[in-house]
């Protein structure tokens, strides 16, 4: 039976179903799926150029007909770049044509792009992304940096209590045992303790918030890794909330509980933990369980007492508000756009 009322508080799906997930292609990168390729965790979707650069293509018998997205083979004396030494030809995708001349992308180094997870490759657009309908279950974040990647699930001890206690990961704190490991930290992480967290061989990290600042950080510290001539794994960041410090709900904390030591994947889009567990068996949260989101009691969790009405809060503004009583504490009144559910 529904909780009188608590239909006006915006529900939170905790662990949706099956999703597309999305890897996105620059201009000169080359897919090497097609649509109905069932792939499995490893394998190689594309290659991408890590220092792709404008060539102007003379024209040609192949390359009137050409279109948009293909790839085409030229002789660099037609171009005067040398892309390669001892190599006489450059290997790009065409983009458009202008002048009667196309322009292709082409690039000396490429990488290979591997996908966590297991799926369907759904779409195929060069220079766009690729779309696979992966297989399993996921649990929604609201932003992911770095870059996809797979490893087994780990809980830093106490995840999500730094927000009572004020604790906080520090980078002295991880273990080398992790290595290959994708962490949940809890309420907060700074930027040093990600990039060491890469450094050590980590494949990810999981928090509930990421302040601005750590986040431009590690974007910086990400793209002078890209551009290094050795690269590190991939390593992914997933933020659960957002930049506001809090600790991770307790409905998505026991799902990490229930797949700690076992494969998951992160991806960027959407920014998501993928996981393909069919044996575990997810209880479903208290349907009276609601949590602050935002304002002065933000990441705390409590029950459902009914409607409270038309309330007047400390900033002046009078609010539809709910009964939500604390653990300890009587029934206080909270807006309702502040609160949330889980289903």
């Amino acid at each position: 039976m529904t909780e009188p009322g608590i239909e006006y508080v915006v529900r939170r799906t905790v662990v949706e179903g099956p999703i597309e997930v999305r890897f996105p292609l620059r201009p000169g990168d080359r897919p090497f799926v097609a649509p109905g390729d069932v792939l499995v965790p490893g394998s190689q979707i594309a290659e991408r150029l890590r220092d792709s650069r404008l060539v102007e293509v003379r024209p040609g018998p192949v390359a009137a007909g050409a279109r948009p997205g293909d790839r085409w083979t030229q002789p660099s004396h037609a171009t005067g770049v040398q892309l390669r030494r001892g190599r006489g030809e450059s290997t790009g995708e065409l983009l458009f044509e202008l002048g009667g001349h196309w322009r292709m992308a082409a690039g000396e180094n490429a990488e290979q792009i591997d996908t966590p997870i297991a799926g369907v490759v759904h779409q195929v657009r060069p220079g766009i992304g690729i779309g696979v309908r992966a297989e399993g279950r996921i649990v929604r974040g609201v932003e992911a940096l770095g870059e996809p990647s797979r490893g087994l699930l780990a809980i830093n001890p106490e995840p999500g209590e730094g927000s009572k206690s004020g604790a906080r990961l520090r980078p002295g704190s991880l273990d080398v045992g992790l290595s290959g490991a994708i962490l949940v930290v809890g309420s907060r992480v700074d930027a040093e303790t990600l990039t060491r967290a890469r450094a050590m061989g980590l494949r990810g990290i999981i928090v509930a918030g990421l302040a601005g600042k750590d986040r431009r950080d590690f974007i910086a510290s990400e793209a002078r890794q890209r551009a290094s001539l050795h690269r590190l794994p991939t390593f992914a960041v997933l933020v659960l909330d957002g930049a506001v410090r809090r600790k991770i709900a307790s409905p998505i904390a026991s799902v990490f509980a229930a797949l700690a030591g076992r494969e998951v994947a992160l991806v960027m889009d959407p920014p998501a933990l993928v996981f393909n567990e069919p044996e575990i068996d997810l209880a479903p949260p208290p349907r009276d369980l609601v949590r602050v989101k935002a304002g002065e009691r933000v990441g705390r969790e409590g029950r459902w007492a009914g409607l409270a009405g038309l309330r007047r809060f400390t900033d002046g503004t009078f609010l539809e508000s709910g009964w939500v009583a604390f653990e300890g504490w009587p029934p206080v009144p909270v807006p309702l756009a502040d609160l949330e559910r889980f289903g």
